[in-house]
């Protein structure tokens, strides 16, 4: 294995989940008894430029095709945040009917839409067709292809006035490439917008369900920017989000834009990073021990409730509960019953390596568990406002991550 950045091949052991299967691979009926899958699941750091990454042993060509089942527009709070950035980036960079707004990894259209909305011509680039479909149904258009040098160059060349990529920066295999293509597809003054779950807040809040396979890369800012500058690109300003546990919004433009002067919030968070050790070893070293302490502790609950005679089901057939689920070793449903999720696309489907059933909502109300596990933690506050009904025949609410809570 080799750094996908600089090449380096020695490492920092950070996070080791065992084998697994993709994340996102949900299974049918028809699929259910047939081979599945498993690739190790471990996250090393270049200890040279510090990125933390998982080798590529499932092609993303292959994770992110046409039965992708993750659509993001089936929370609302995450449509919500879409909605701000959009008003926010419009006023702040004056956007108009003559801009061109890209987004790179751009679903079903849950953000464009609130640019289109204002008047602002958008275009989605998406590699996996059936959510593409959905949002060329709302009148988006959308390239269905894999963004970098190659589709920017020969497709977007100095076109965008605004490029955005939320949550994708991560997921991409060749981040070089990636960084490449958005050098190429950007106007002169133009801005990108990079939006990813920030690497401190991964190791503060011991997040190692959001380690899988399509995470390709976990990104703090100090590697960030040097993975943008090694493609003429300058970071300018970065905000700090709650969104996903805690995730970095970085702004870049041209390295010789003049025009946008670093702000101090760059400095504040490199400032942060290196005090937290993110350029040394023992931080990384350390996790291990983290996250089986958790792993231990979120198997002995299931285990004593059954003992007890509860029943368990959990919320959010989300990508980071399968790798919860998967690294502590649950196998069916007799631990939890099910997992509901709002999304169609999930319902009747099993999860990978759990094998365990997706319902529909309204099954937590005809069971009536006693115990509900929030599995996308990030949504927990939206989550208990939907269920909260639940308290009524005396259910609680878990999270596993950073620590077991019940509430």
């Amino acid at each position: 294995m080799k750094c996908r950045h600089c090449g380096n091949s020695s490492f920092i052991p950070f996070a080791d989940l065992g084998n697994a299967p993709p994340s996102n691979a949900m299974l049918t009926a028809a699929t259910l008894d047939a081979p599945e899958p498993y690739f190790p699941l471990a996250v090393e750091v270049c200890d040279f430029c510090f990125l933390a990454q998982v080798d590529e042993h499932k092609r993303a060509t292959e994770i992110f095709d046409a039965d992708y089942t993750y659509f993001s527009s089936f929370s609302k709070s995450w449509l919500d945040h879409a909605d701000r950035f959009a008003a926010m980036a419009i006023e702040r960079f004056g956007l108009g009917p003559r801009s061109q707004v890209v987004e790179v990894a751009s679903n079903d259209g849950y953000l464009l839409q609130y640019f289109q909305a204002r008047g602002v011509p958008v275009l989605g680039v998406e590699p996996t067709a059936n959510t593409a479909e959905v949002a060329v149904s709302k009148g988006i258009p959308a390239i269905v292809d894999f963004f970098g040098r190659r589709l920017a160059e020969e497709q977007l060349a100095a076109k965008a006035d605004l490029i955005v990529g939320n949550n994708v920066f991560a997921h991409v295999p060749d981040i070089n490439d990636f960084s490449a293509g958005l050098k190429a597809a950007l106007k002169p003054g133009g801005v990108v917008s990079l939006e990813f779950p920030h690497l401190l807040r991964l190791i503060e809040q011991a997040q190692f369900d959001t380690i899988y396979h399509e995470h390709f890369s976990y990104l703090s800012l100090f590697t960030t920017e040097r993975i943008l500058g090694s493609a003429g690109l300058k970071v300018f300003d970065v905000e700090q989000m709650p969104t996903h546990g805690g995730s970095l919004r970085v702004f870049a433009a041209h390295a010789d834009d003049r025009s946008k002067p670093c702000a101090t919030s760059v400095d504040a968070v490199l400032a942060d990073e290196e005090q937290a050790g993110l350029r040394s070893r023992a931080i990384y070293e350390s996790f291990q021990p983290r996250i089986e302490r958790i792993r231990d502790d979120f198997v002995q609950f299931l285990h004593d409730q059954r003992a007890a005679g509860k029943t368990v089901a959990g919320y959010g057939a989300a990508a980071k509960g399968n790798t919860l689920l998967n690294y502590c070793g649950i196998k069916g449903n007799d631990l939890i019953r099910f997992v509901a999720d709002a999304s169609p696309h999930k319902q009747g489907r099993f999860l990978p390596g759990s094998h365990i059933p997706v319902v529909a909502p309204d099954r937590i109300d005809a069971d009536k568990p006693d115990f509900i596990i929030i599995f996308p933690w990030n949504l927990r506050d939206e989550i208990v406002g939907q269920l909260g009904h639940a308290r009524s025949w005396g259910a609680q609410f878990v999270t596993a991550i950073p620590e077991l809570a019940i509430r």
